[in-house]
């Protein structure tokens, strides 16, 4: 083999071996910053958050061309688990404001002006506090909104404090959920969790 030909042959092994190395340390560097960048990720969430419509599912039914009334009201709340625990009057206690979920505050939003029992709520974003009792929920309607649990809780700010009877249930709920269901004047806001269920009636008329 002519000298000429060895070089070049090394020459061309030596330029592999520099692109293979450089791609092993490429390599590296982005697994190490995809790595560091994990870990800045925030956690699960033991609570997460969640959302609800009226009428339900209305993002779904609108993208399909199936809305057949307009948007009335949306709530977004954290969903925290039962595990075993006793909820109302214990880690829930009696005559206590409850941000109605964990983490932040629950929030409703109203797409028009409703009734709520006998006063008339202007549409708009609303924090949701409750106040359980063995037989029944004080539901609050609070201005106050983007708030962290009750800590900051302003009574001043009530846009509406209204009484609801409490259901017991056969079954305890695991999760706690937050949904709408149709009535006749419009819907009404459901809260279940463990063996409790409320119904907060939202009117249109």
């Amino acid at each position: 083999m002519q000298p000429q030909t060895i070089i070049f042959a090394l020459s061309k092994k030596i330029t592999i071996m520099k692109h293979l190395m450089f791609s092993v340390f490429l390599s590296f560097a982005v697994l190490s910053c995809f790595a560091q960048d994990t870990n800045e990720l925030p956690v699960l969430d033991k609570s997460p958050m969640d959302m609800s419509y009226y009428p339900n599912n209305y993002p779904v039914l609108k993208i399909q061309d199936k809305v057949t009334e307009p948007v009335l009201a949306r709530v977004i709340y954290s969903r925290p688990q039962r595990n075993g625990r006793i909820i109302f009057g214990d880690l829930v206690e009696y005559g206590k404001v409850w941000r109605m979920g964990a983490n932040e505050a629950t929030e409703i939003e109203l797409y028009k002006n409703v009734k709520i029992g006998d006063k008339k709520i202007a549409k708009g974003r609303y924090t949701l506090y409750a106040i359980p009792a063995v037989d029944s929920w004080t539901i609050i309607l609070n201005k106050d909104t983007d708030t962290w649990g009750a800590f900051k809780y302003d009574f001043m700010k009530d846009a509406l404090r209204v009484t609801v009877p409490i259901e017991k249930l056969n079954e305890p709920v695991e999760a706690l959920a937050i949904f709408f269901e149709k009535t006749g004047s419009g819907c009404n806001l459901v809260i279940a969790w463990d063996n409790i269920k409320v119904n907060l009636p939202i009117n249109l008329k």
